[in-house]
């Protein structure tokens, strides 16, 4: 599902960028030059293209993706940008096929939520940060505060008649709680965890705009959507209309979002 998810990432890696910067500043704020970096989860690599410029050609960089086709994405991007201090590996972030303490900084932007045992992940993070690095990871905050994904979300779950995502499957909103994100690190040898709260607000000029731009980057709902009947899709797209009319402005749109960061050192 997230296979197919990847040309939308492709499609719209600029307007990610452009709602993570905030976030991605803080992911990044260990980085120095010469530094060894690994991205879990690198989805399309701007996060890792980022730490790219900030290692410098003294350090250097690895962009690791579970989806193949999400990390042939990142390549073309690594490809365009032309820095030879990054690579790409096929890794899964509950059993990294890397040695004990081979990097000085793990980053995962929006991928830790999504894989069923969050503290299999963060225990393969601490094993491979030499001791003295540091963790940094995001997640999305809770459902209510985040209608920017959760009215589609909700949209989805009434047309078809069952909760989305099921219950037991990991999903958007596992990890919303903040003592929750902090102790699956503590839990695992880190020091100095602390966890912030980022506003993350959708920006754009309509709703049309929105329509277009975040069922593409759904993953498994955008493929659920795309496989409904023309006249149920319109009826979710209705519907999300009809909810996220409150939050026009004269500018366009704005949807509230909120995001948490954690950052932990080994």
């Amino acid at each position: 599902m997230w296979s197919a998810a990847a040309p939308g990432w492709e499609r719209h890696a600029r307007f990610v960028e452009r709602r993570e910067a905030t976030v991605s500043d803080l992911l990044l704020a260990s980085l120095r030059p010469g530094t060894t970096v690994l991205e879990l989860g690198c989805g399309p690599g701007g996060l890792g293209l980022a730490a790219a410029e900030r290692v410098g050609p003294s350090g250097s960089v690895v962009l690791s993706d579970v989806v193949h086709d999400m990390l042939a994405v990142a390549e073309r991007a690594v490809a365009e940008r032309g820095l030879p201090q990054v690579s790409t590996r096929l890794l899964d972030l509950e059993d990294l096929d890397l040695p004990d303490r081979s990097v000085d900084v793990v980053l995962c932007r929006e991928a830790l939520m999504l894989v069923p045992e969050p503290s299999r992940a963060a225990a393969e993070m601490a094993r491979v940060l030499r001791p003295g690095g540091h963790a940094a990871v995001s997640v999305w905050g809770p459902r209510p505060d985040n209608p920017w994904i959760a009215v589609l979300l909700d949209a989805v779950g009434d047309a078809v008649g069952m909760e989305v995502p099921p219950p037991g499957i990991p999903g958007p909103f596992s990890l919303d709680d903040a003592d929750r994100l902090a102790a699956l690190f503590r839990g695992d040898g880190f020091a100095d965890v602390q966890v912030r709260a980022v506003a993350t607000p959708w920006e754009g000029p309509s709703f049309d705009e929105w329509w277009n731009v975040v069922p593409a980057l759904a993953g498994p709902v955008g493929t659920m959507l795309a496989g409904l009947p023309p006249e149920t899709a319109e009826a979710i797209r209705a519907a999300c209309e009809q909810e996220l009319v409150r939050y026009e402005s004269a500018t366009g749109l704005e949807v509230p979002g909120l995001t948490l960061v954690a950052t932990a050192r080994r």
